[in-house]
């Protein structure tokens, strides 16, 4: 089916353009700016495209090209630091000739490029050195241009009309290039470098003499400008006038890119370094796991961004690069163990933005919690209805859950009284809103005619459909949404009887027995061993093995037996690819391991449905995923899973397939680990009791003992040794401060 065609089916389709000879990429972020560069350091509009300097959902840069005589230099090394503060590129010249001879040997010149993001703005500093024994004259040339591509077009959204490209003005030391949007924002970006080169359009040339052994240095730094000249870009949240976002309170200013390129690289070291100071520190027996922890936290780190509200982890680079209610909820519980403040952050956050009125044409009814948030051109014109967008079903619910979670996590109930009427509005839209045509269970139906036709994670418009391979229609109530709305029901009552209202608490706890009841005589499918994936609209299933059923372990919405017979179709060869389980079995018409949703392998499915297993104490099955993706892990670039992965089977000797748009960096695939560390040592910690529980805990086969140090509960922290001692895992405490107990059950 040509490209076209799928547009208009799924019009939030990413389209992959032809590969780039190279599609390895290098990630940096900081705040609501981040930057795609190609191995070299350069931004190249060749190829997928996605490459680029973006701040605000626009691409700000969209060429940064270093030559060298005329030349591309020859690649040496290039890596981001593992702290993800920097990125350092190491190139030499190639053979120069010049009037027939050879001008500059392959070799003479090292050339060392370093990047930082801050502010708003991409600092970089360029060091070249003459290891030759002669005196060397060439010139270098550094190309800039900007698209001003709203992010939705970068993706491959055609658009009627865009904004007017300003021309580009450049004097002395100064590059600015424009674009006045149909928003009525003038959006700059404005290249300042430490030297006047000789300017010709948007390159810079600049001529060099160096001696033998002699070195030269040279920076510029790009900042990103938004300037607020209309009203059409001020779109609110479902009920008027949005509360200020870090995005918009740094519009309207003119960024100075300052301080210089060494200062701003100090500034995010240090900042990275105290937020990483609360953090457990683990490492294990096996370095090339404790890769993949430094790794997934360091990516986790990236991702999340300072709000008014406290720190928020951004989805995922390039494509999903702002708040998602849903992905920032799954990712702090994978991380709540660890540290309870991004949970924090993201509760307070998501209560700020809760719907308070209804507002069709944003899938908004009033207690409704975000699913999404953008700042782009598309996104304030409406021509996207994103800007700010309420169209998933399961962020209400897991809302809930998160805000129990942390009180169980850290016993802060000054914070959860602030949160309750938030969460007493969650819950009043599950029952008022939440079930559309009254069957007693919960579903979605698009009501936005822009919005998305699937509201659950798994988003995308063919990703919920019968055994034939036909599409569902709506309303659809999918199996693992009445599994959080249950385990949210569960959550309320224990909030509200902490807070006092013993008959709320009791009629939520009734209500859950009820779905439980209903959920197991109407979902289960026998002949498949699994729940059905949904209910369409005629109430008929569809009877297709999926993952979904893995997610109903996690929210213990599952009969025992049930989840028994799941984990056995779940780790069978049909759902199990090797690497870990397919979003579709793979004998379903509608699989095809090439797809985003429908036989797919993402990691945080994955976590979510190992903790399932080990809730229901099936701790085999649970390692068999841990041990999947860590085997996954290995294999791709900087021990850094993807959002997802190809569902091909595992060969061995060889990688997983990557999906060609994956984002990577991705939140939740950075926070998959965690939970499944969690799922597998049964660990607990209980903010009340001040107490660390492990229930029969259980360490994979290729890890000795592990060293869990600084665990912090309140005031107090200790120090966790675990080690395998014969079939069992023995645990010792080597330090201990405050008043802190640690507990092994079986």
């Amino acid at each position: 089916m040509p490209d076209e065609a799928i547009l208009i089916r799924d019009q939030y389709y990413i389209r992959a353009g032809s590969s780039r000879l190279d599609d390895r990429t290098r990630v940096l972020k900081h705040g609501d700016s981040f930057a795609v560069f190609d191995r070299f350091g350069d931004i190249d509009p060749l190829g997928s495209g996605e490459l680029g300097l973006y701040h605000a959902d626009t691409r700000f840069l969209s060429r940064l090209a270093l030559r060298l005589e005329g030349k591309r230099p020859l690649l040496l090394e290039s890596m981001v630091k593992q702290d993800n503060t920097l990125f350092r590129v190491d190139l030499m010249n190639a053979d120069t000739r010049r009037d027939g001879g050879q001008a500059i040997a392959r070799g003479a010149l090292h050339l060392f490029r370093s990047k930082v993001l801050l502010d708003d703005a991409c600092h970089e500093r360029l060091r070249l050195h003459n290891y030759s024994l002669a005196t060397i004259e060439f010139d270098f040339t550094v190309q800039f241009d900007a698209d001003f591509a709203d992010l939705f077009e970068v993706r491959g959204m055609p658009r009627a009309q865009r904004g007017r490209l300003l021309e580009p003005r450049a004097q002395a030391r100064e590059l600015t290039l424009g674009y006045e949007g149909r928003d009525g924002r003038t959006r700059r970006t404005r290249v300042v470098l430490d030297a006047a080169p000789d300017w010709n359009g948007t390159l810079a040339t600049f001529h060099l003499r160096l001696g033998a052994h002699d070195e030269a240095n040279f920076s510029w730094a790009i900042a990103c400008e938004i300037d607020e000249s209309g009203t059409a870009g001020r779109r609110g949240r479902a009920n008027g006038p949005a509360r200020r976002t870090q995005r918009e309170s740094a519009e309207g200013k003119r960024s100075e890119p300052q301080p210089g390129y060494q200062a701003a690289a100090d500034r995010v070291a240090q900042a990275v370094a105290r937020n990483r100071a609360s953090d457990p520190k683990i490492d294990s027996s096996n370095a090339q796991f404790d890769d993949w922890l430094d790794r997934s936290l360091a990516d986790l780190h990236l991702l999340c961004t300072s709000t008014p509200h406290g720190p928020y982890p951004y989805a995922g680079v390039p494509w999903y690069s702002t708040v998602f209610g849903r992905d920032g909820i799954v990712t702090a519980l994978e991380f709540l163990w660890m540290n309870p403040a991004l949970a924090r952050g993201v509760l307070s956050y998501l209560a700020a933005m809760q719907a308070d009125t209804d507002n069709p044409e944003r899938d908004a009814q009033p207690g409704k919690i975000l699913h999404e948030t953008r700042g782009g051109e598309m996104a304030a014109l409406g021509e996207v209805p994103f800007g700010c967008y309420y169209g998933s079903i399961d962020a209400t619910p897991l809302f809930v859950v998160l805000a129990d979670a942390y009180y169980r996590r850290t016993a802060d109930i000054d914070f959860v009284c602030t949160l309750w009427p938030h969460v007493d509005r969650a819950l009043d839209w599950i029952d008022r809103y939440g079930d559309v045509d009254g069957d007693g269970f919960y579903e979605y139906a698009r009501r936005s005619a822009t919005g998305l036709r699937n509201q659950g994670w798994k988003d995308s418009h063919d990703a919920i459909f019968h055994a034939d391979g036909s599409q569902a229609e709506g309303p659809i109530a999918l199996c693992e949404m009445q599994g959080y709305v249950y385990a949210a029901k569960l959550a309320g009552a224990r909030l509200s009887r902490l807070l006092g209202g013993h008959e709320r608490a009791q009629s939520l706890e009734r209500a859950a027995a009820q779905l439980r009841d209903r959920f197991a005589r109407t979902f289960w499918c026998e002949e498949l061993g699994t729940y059905a994936m949904a209910l369409d609209g005629d109430k008929r299933p569809c009877r297709v093995v999926s993952s979904n059923a893995g997610q109903c372990l996690f929210t213990g919405i599952a009969l025992r037996e049930h989840a028994e017979r799941i984990a056995r179709t779940l780790t069978a060869d049909e759902s199990f690819s090797g690497w870990g389980i397919r979003t579709i079995g793979s004998a379903e018409k509608g699989y095809n391991p090439m797809s985003y949703h429908n036989g797919s392998v993402w990691p945080h499915d994955n976590a979510l449905i190992a903790a399932g297993f080990a809730l229901y104490g099936l701790k085999d099955a649970a390692l068999r995923v841990l041990e999947g993706l860590f085997a996954a892990a290995q294999f791709v670039e900087m021990h850094r899973l993807p959002e997802l992965f190809c569902g091909f089977r595992r060969r061995p000797g060889e990688a997983p397939t990557l999906y060609p748009v994956a984002c990577s960096p991705q939140a939740w695939a950075a926070g998959a680990v965690f939970l499944c560390l969690q799922a597998c040592l049964g660990l607990e910690v209980r903010g009340p009791t001040a107490t660390v529980k492990f229930s029969d805990p259980v360490l994979p086969a290729f890890m000795r003992h592990m060293h869990i140090r600084n665990l912090r509960i309140g005031e107090a922290s200790v120090d966790l040794l675990l080690a395998r001692r014969g079939g069992d895992v023995g645990i010792s405490v080597p330090r201990r401060s405050g008043p802190v107990s640690v507990v092994t059950v079986k």
